[in-house]
């Protein structure tokens, strides 16, 4: 069974917003046996979204709308799904009396515009929209059918979670539609990309053409990801899988698709661990990866963002003797950087980096793109040098990636 997501919007096609809408969506149509087949994004203007849906129809089971669905005259997809499906708008008394209970600390908002929202179209089925004024709208295309849902991301998270994909997974059952989607991801470190092709060159060739690898590089990490779109057994999947993880055991840095901090926030979860980090030229980025997800409280301590000489000489008590015999950029800098951060704020575990994130100030003894990182453990402090690219955000990003694989060998050699 097959979906296509229209996002319908200019402020897409502008740069305006960005599109986060259908990345989760595809996520969760995964996660329940459907496959996203395509993801399209148009004007809002009404041969477009007309042109769009005709398409959608030629090839999908299913069609998911988000955004048009506003009080404001530029919000026109209920209007134009109306025309589209030969129906026209009625007032449905069960859409106005959650308006007016959801407006009701706030009068100012219940006028002329809000009262078009309990207006839907009378052939659609309406479902509810708990937390915002637009109904969500079911349509039936023959054994097709269209689901209408706010751009507005946590409304359409919402209405997904509590209302759409119940309401797909009983119209799949109701089709007979059996078949499963299986994608099971491993993440490598430490292998250039052609370099692992070519070690799971005889694996391709052998693998049936239904089971399906693909690369997916970013940061220094390789994701490899197996797909299959309904041929292939559970069972079967989790053998090709297992041969896929003895071939590339040497780097193999996760079994999972979850992020790098997610695996170290488990492992020091397991440890009973705490861990701070110093930082310079990533600027508070490795601290914001490790506090982004519910719980990290838990061993997550805090940062000292050091980017400038002077923090790390009052804060971090480097010595501007050493930053100026072997620069801020240096083993000996980024060790104590990382073994001072450790002992005022009093963790197991604390991670360091100082680099040049250019695209000025780099040299030809150290070029844009160099990168100390120092771990401090319970066992000593260990510093390693890396030269991560010309780019600004890449050379943060992949310094980032660098520290958390490292942290993860690191804790996971003390566990074992």
């Amino acid at each position: 069974m097959r979906a296509e997501i229209i996002t319908i919007g200019d402020e897409l096609l502008i740069g305006q917003v960005v599109d986060t809408n259908s990345a989760w969506m595809a996520e969760r149509l995964n996660e329940i046996g459907i496959e996203l087949y395509q993801i399209t994004s148009v004007h809002d203007e009404r041969e477009h979204i007309v042109a769009a849906l005709d398409e959608a129809f030629s090839r999908v089971d299913i069609v998911l709308t988000t955004g048009g669905l506003g009080p404001t005259k530029d919000d026109i997809t209920k209007h134009v799904l109306c025309e589209y499906f030969g129906t026209h708008l009625i007032e449905d008394t069960r859409v106005r009396e959650h308006i007016m209970q959801l407006y009701s600390s706030r009068p100012d908002v219940l006028n002329r515009l809000t009262a078009t929202q309990w207006l839907v179209p009378e052939c659609a089925e309406i479902l509810d929209n708990r937390v915002g004024s637009a109904p969500l709208m079911v349509f039936h295309h023959g054994q097709q059918i269209l689901a209408s849902m706010p751009g507005v991301p946590y409304e359409m998270k919402i209405a997904m979670d509590e209302q759409i994909i119940p309401y797909l997974e009983r119209y799949r059952i109701n089709s007979n539609s059996k078949s499963s989607i299986f994608h099971k991801t491993l993440q490598v470190n430490g292998i250039a990309e052609s370099s692992l092709a070519i070690l799971l060159e005889e694996y391709e060739n052998t693998k049936p053409e239904y089971i399906h690898l693909a690369y997916l590089p970013k940061d220094g990490i390789i994701r490899l990801r197996l797909s299959s779109y309904g041929e292939a057994t559970e069972t079967e999947m989790h053998q090709w899988f297992d041969r896929l993880k003895v071939l590339v055991a040497d780097y193999l840095i996760a079994e999972t698709d979850e992020p790098l901090e997610v695996i170290v926030g488990k492992l020091l979860k397991a440890k009973g661990a705490t861990i701070a980090t110093a930082e310079s030229c990533t600027g508070g980025k490795l601290a914001s990866l490790l506090n982004r997800h519910s719980g990290s409280s838990s061993f997550y301590f805090g940062s000292i963002i050091s980017y400038d000489n002077s923090v790390k000489e009052h804060l971090l008590g480097v010595s501007e003797e050493m930053i100026q015999t072997r620069g801020v950029v240096s083993e000996e800098v980024v060790i104590q950087m990382a073994n001072a951060v450790r002992a005022q704020i009093r963790t197991d575990y604390a991670i360091a980096t100082s680099g040049i994130a250019g695209p000025t100030g780099g040299s030809e003894e150290k070029p844009v793109g160099t990168v100390w990182i120092a771990w401090a453990t319970p066992e000593g402090t260990s510093a390693e040098c890396f030269h991560l690219g010309k780019l600004r955000e890449q050379i943060t990003d992949r310094a980032c990636a660098k520290a958390l694989v490292r942290l993860i060998q690191i804790l996971r050699s003390s566990i074992q």
